[in-house]
C-alpha cells in the first residue's frame, strides 16, 4: 500500500520542516498545493521531493479537495503545515496503511503545543478525520472550519498517538490568526443564511470561556489555558460581532478567500459552531 500526504500551504516555513520530517520515509508521494509562497516554503518542500501545485487560494475548502484530488496513493494523510506526526502517531498510521482489510478513514488526535509543550486539557480531545483511503472522503465545511468527510457508509476508527499541533508562536499572534478566522466564519454563515443575534453576542464568548477552562479544564494546564480559553471566547466575540454587523447590513461579505493561507488554522476551530 502507498501513502500520500496531502498539504496546502502559503509562507510555512517556520511550521512545515516538522511536518516534512514526520512523514520522512512514510510517505511514498508528498502534494502540496502552494498559494504564493514567498519564504523558504517552497524550498522545504523541492528538499523532501514533494510535488508542488501553485494555485490561487480557492478557500480553505477547496484548496484541501485540490491538493486531496492530486494524490496518488492508496491511502491520503491529510496534514495542515502546522501539524506534524508524532512518534506513536508514526507508528499507528504505518500500521493502518498496511494493515489488510479493517476501516477505510481515521480519526487522529490533534493536540497544540506552546513553547514546545503540549496543552493536554485545552481543545482536547480534537479529533479529526485525516487518514483516508483515496476515493473516499471529500473536504466539505464552511471555511474556515474545513472538514475531511467520509462517503456514506465507510467505517471510522481511531488511532493511537499525537497530531502535533504548532499554531501558537505568541497568543498576540494567535489572536490575530483569531480576528481573521472569525471574520471569515462570519461571511460563511451569513451566506448561509445564518444571522447574528444580540443574545448570542452576549452569551457566547463567556460559554466559550467556561467550556475550555471549566468542562476541557484548561486551567490544569497553567496559565497557557487559560489564554487558550481566553483566545476561544475572544474568537466567538469577534465572531457574533461580525455576524451582527453583516445581518443588520453593515458591511459586505464578499472577499472570504482575500486573505489566501497566510496563517495555518487555529486548534480551537468548530468550538463554538454550535451556537452560531
Amino acid at each position: 500500500m502507498t501513502l500520500s500526504v496531502a498539504i496546502v500551504c502559503k509562507n510555512n516555513a517556520p511550521t512545515i520542516g516538522r511536518t516534512l520530517e514526520s512523514v520522512r520515509g512514510l510517505a511514498t508521494e508528498i502534494v502540496a498545493v502552494d498559494s504564493g509562497s514567498t519564504d523558504g516554503t517552497i524550498g522545504l518542500l523541492e528538499r523532501h521531493g514533494a510535488s508542488v501545485i501553485r494555485s490561487a487560494w480557492l478557500g480553505h475548502v477547496a484548496t484541501k479537495q485540490k491538493a486531496l484530488d492530486a494524490c496518488t496513493g492508496d491511502w491520503i494523510l491529510a496534514l495542515d503545515s502546522d501539524e506534524s506526526l508524532e512518534p506513536d502517531l508514526r507508528q499507528s498510521v504505518a500500521g493502518a496503511v498496511d494493515r489488510e482489510g479493517g476501516p477505510d478513514a481515521y480519526e487522529l488526535n490533534r493536540v497544540v503545543y506552546y513553547r514546545g509543550r503540549p496543552l493536554r486539557h485545552a481543545w482536547q480531545p480534537e479529533h479529526r478525520v485525516r487518514l483516508v483511503r483515496r476515493g473516499r472522503a471529500r473536504w466539505t465545511g464552511l471555511d474556515p472550519h474545513d472538514k475531511l468527510e467520509p462517503a456514506a457508509g465507510v467505517s471510522v476508527q481511531r488511532l493511537r498517538g499525537t497530531l502535533r499541533h504548532d499554531s501558537i508562536t505568541t497568543f498576540a499572534e494567535f489572536l490575530a490568526k483569531q480576528a481573521q478566522h472569525a471574520a471569515t466564519m462570519a461571511r460563511s454563515l451569513h451566506r448561509e443564511g445564518r444571522r447574528g443575534s444580540v443574545v448570542r453576542l452576549c452569551f457566547s464568548p463567556p460559554g466559550a470561556f467556561l467550556k475550555q477552562l471549566v468542562l476541557k479544564r484548561a486551567f490544569l494546564d497553567g496559565w497557557p489555558g487559560w489564554l487558550a480559553a481566553a483566545s476561544t471566547a475572544a474568537g466567538a466575540l469577534m465572531k457574533h460581532a461580525i455576524l451582527l454587523e453583516l445581518s443588520r447590513g453593515g458591511a459586505s461579505d464578499t472577499g472570504v478567500a482575500r486573505s489566501g493561507y497566510d496563517s495555518p488554522k487555529s486548534p480551537s476551530e468548530g468550538d463554538d459552531n454550535a451556537s452560531a
